[in-house]
């Protein structure tokens, strides 16, 4: 069982881990890179990786606790709750929220921020990413804080 309580901390802590350090990786890249398009590349990457991995560890966690508690309830945990609403958020901001802000980053000028203003007044393109954009540090933020939460009632658990 030792062993499974492992797997339940590591998944928990690497993907929590994860996404505290995730802003500086992102206000590193757009502090050192030449310009804003390729640190939005570089973040945009990271942001996917740092999913497949929240996504890995959603799977991990919920098969190991729901093992742990050795019952199939149909009842989950306030834990296994906070998880899989982690999950969710990852998964709108994966498959909803990213592919829209690709597909108007792609109809901007290399670089987002050197187009002319009147383009983006002219088509809104810079206006929808910029909602699209703050949807996604929300998202972000509210996985983070119920992943906190989680981490707590599973230090608790243990």
């Amino acid at each position: 069982m030792s062993f499974v309580r492992f797997l339940i901390l590591l998944s928990l802590a690497a993907w929590v881990g994860a996404l505290i350090f995730f802003p500086a990786v992102a206000h590193t890249a757009f502090s050192v890179l030449p310009d804003q398009h390729l640190a939005g590349l570089m973040v945009g990457r990271s942001l996917r990786i740092l999913h497949v991995m929240g996504i890995i560890s959603a799977v991990v966690f919920l098969g190991s606790s729901t093992f742990a508690r050795r019952s199939f309830s149909r009842y989950f945990t306030a834990r296994q709750g906070l998880v899989f609403a982690m999950l969710l958020l990852t998964l709108l901001s994966q498959f909803v929220i990213i592919p829209r802000m690709d597909r108007l980053r792609s109809s901007f000028t290399p670089d987002v921020h050197s187009a002319p203003a009147e383009s983006f007044v002219e088509n809104g393109a810079r206006h929808r990413f910029d909602v699209l954009h703050t949807w996604s540090v929300r998202v972000e933020g509210a996985v983070l804080i119920l992943g906190l939460a989680a981490v707590y009632l599973t230090a608790a658990a243990v």
